[in-house]
């Protein structure tokens, strides 16, 4: 259920996905943005929108740099956890469902600091 959480913060970042990158690194109201149009995904499976996998392709982009990644890494965890419902195995096949290569497993038991 924590993995599902994830993903659904993820999702809700994605669709935030238009908002600009700024100077100083990802930011969790982005993350959450452009992952917004993956919830529904999240909570019930079948296929992701085209904007929840855009959303995704998008943050994924923007977190060029080690401390990017935690960021955005420690904004899904916190996202996810405020979103009832969450299925954690949709959240950890989301990245595959996208064909985006995430350097990290989308689930709550992830450690963040741990990523390079």
């Amino acid at each position: 259920m924590a993995a599902m959480k994830l993903a659904v913060l993820v999702v809700a970042i994605m669709v935030a996905a238009g908002t600009m990158w700024t100077a100083e690194g990802i930011t969790c109201g982005q993350v959450s943005g452009a992952l917004s149009p993956c919830i529904n995904y999240l909570k019930s499976g079948g296929a992701p929108t085209p904007q929840c996998c855009a959303g995704l392709r998008n943050i994924n982009g923007a977190a060029k740099t080690t401390a990017d990644r935690q960021q955005a890494c420690n904004c899904l965890k916190s996202a996810a956890r405020t979103i009832p419902g969450l299925n954690p195995a949709n959240a950890q096949s989301l990245p595959g469902k996208c064909n985006v290569n995430i350097p990290y497993k989308l689930s709550l038991s992830t450690n963040c600091n741990s990523i390079k």
